[in-house]
């Protein structure tokens, strides 16, 4: 499920103490971000289940000294921004590192027994190769799109339900 090119050394602290959240600004625009969040916002909308996307320019230096890895921080981020915690544990986290170009994609316990990890690290390799291309807003927009209907088809909102937004729609920006 994931994509992690770490690379050790000063040389990894560096470029992790180097960008910051205004590095994530620079690749995503406000004005992408919110066409980002309408996104997420309109998925959520026709299924049951909550999307998060996380990300952050350069690990702190606590998980740089431990010598963590951009999963690491995915799974501390899955329980801080709540993704854990919806009510039908059906969560998904998408989380950049643009230090280590790094792409974690996390699903909660309700969705792990429906889609294999396999599904999710093809999400994540598409996600990088648009990243690489330069196509951050895209990659990202496509990524959501497929996370969109995986959820659709496991978490279906039942005929009339309504759902509560768990989780704010925003991207989070680290």
């Amino acid at each position: 499920m994931a994509t992690d090119l770490r690379q050790p050394g000063l040389t990894r602290w560096v470029r992790h103490r180097w960008l910051d959240v205004q590095d994530v600004r620079r690749k995503l625009p406000a004005e992408a971000a919110a066409r980002l969040e309408a996104q997420v916002r309109a998925s959520e909308a026709v299924h049951a289940a909550e999307l998060c996307v996380a990300i952050e320019g350069g690990l702190p230096a606590s998980y740089l000294r431990r010598g963590l890895t951009a999963r690491d921080r995915a799974v501390t981020l899955f329980g801080k921004l709540r993704v854990w915690d919806t009510p039908g544990n059906n969560g998904v986290l998408i989380y950049l590192l643009l230090a280590d170009h790094a792409i974690e994609i996390l699903a909660d316990r309700g969705l792990t027994g429906q889609v294999p990890p396999e599904v999710w690290s093809g999400v994540a390799e598409r996600l990088s190769a648009s990243l690489a291309d330069g196509r951050f807003e895209g990659g990202l927009a496509a990524a959501i799109a497929e996370v969109d209907a995986l959820l659709r088809r496991h978490c279906p909102l039942a005929e009339g339900e309504a759902k509560a937004n768990a989780l704010p729609d925003a991207l989070v920006m680290l």
